[in-house]
């Protein structure tokens, strides 16, 4: 063995005895105060500036209605197997909107994300409390914070709120009738506007009274014969429809324009009407007025 080889053995046993070397501080970033401490490591969402409360109310609520089922309340993915936007790059990187509405318009239709069939300024919305819900995540992957307080969304004219109510609203709903005492019950504005948007107010108080949803669209097929088929809509298009009997048991019929004749009654049809033509200004009047139904 040579005494070049042995020295470097000794040389390198040594230097392990020691441990290693002490890692280099990085430099401070251009846009980093020295001292401060950063937040939320890599997630781009904890570094943008706060959003517009309003905004970000008026995404909730829509959310609640366009998404929550395939992405789920918390954004982990919901029933219908919907992905994680708590781990989407594209959530994640989105700043105000330019990612997150092209996908809500149908980009990526090929990949099973249907478009939704709401308006680009409710679809910026939607981006916005996205971001918001990510800029609660923590550190090291924690889930977003349940501590952080929420803006109030009480920022209505209830007078205002009022007059579109009894425009709108009125001839299905009533202030002294199925909607007494609303804001007692749902004692949380944000879960009372959510509630209303998605318009689940007659439903909450029918299942608690152990009534059938009414919510559930229905459908009466008339055959040339003169016999009527009615039940539960399951499914309709321009060339069958399909009706759920009271049995549990479905029939699905072939249409030929207007025979078999098609009547259908979908309670809901008003309330997706309105998510179209509803200003950020009229969610808000209206739950200010809702919240005085004690």
């Amino acid at each position: 063995m040579s005494r070049l080889y042995l020295m470097t053995i000794l040389v390198t046993a040594h230097l392990w005895a020691q441990g290693p070397p002490p890692a280099a501080a990085p430099p401070p970033s251009a846009t980093q105060t020295p001292g401060a401490r950063r937040f939320g490591g890599f997630v781009p969402g904890q570094q943008r500036p706060p959003g517009d409360p309003v905004q970000i109310a008026h995404g909730k609520a829509l959310f609640a209605v366009n998404c929550v089922s395939c992405h789920g309340v918390d954004l982990r993915g919901g029933d219908l197997g919907g992905p994680n936007l708590l781990r989407s790059q594209v959530a994640l990187s989105d700043q105000n909107g330019e990612l997150i509405l092209p996908i809500i318009q149908g980009s990526r239709q090929d990949e099973g994300m249907p478009a939704i069939p709401i308006s680009p300024q409710n679809g910026l919305d939607v981006a916005a409390y996205i971001r918001s819900v990510l800029e609660t995540i923590g550190g090291q992957g924690r889930p977003p914070s349940i501590g952080k307080e929420a803006p109030s969304i009480l920022v209505g004219d209830a007078g205002a709120g009022k007059a579109y109510f009894t425009a709108k609203c009125g001839s299905c709903h009533s202030a002294t009738g199925d909607l007494q005492g609303i804001a007692a019950r749902i004692t949380d504005p944000k879960a009372l506007q959510t509630t209303w948007v998605a318009g689940g107010l007659r439903r909450r108080r029918m299942l608690a009274a152990g009534a059938t949803d009414r919510r559930t669209a229905t459908v009466s097929v008339t055959l040339p014969s003169g016999e009527s088929i009615a039940g539960r809509l399951v499914q309709i298009d321009d060339f069958l429809v399909t009706v759920g009997l009271a049995d549990g048991t479905v029939r699905t019929f072939r249409r030929d324009a207007d025979v078999p004749m098609v009547e259908v009654h979908d309670p809901m049809k008003a309330h997706r009407d309105l998510m179209a033509v509803y200003t950020d200004k009229d969610i808000h009047d209206v739950t200010a007025y809702l919240v005085t139904l004690k």
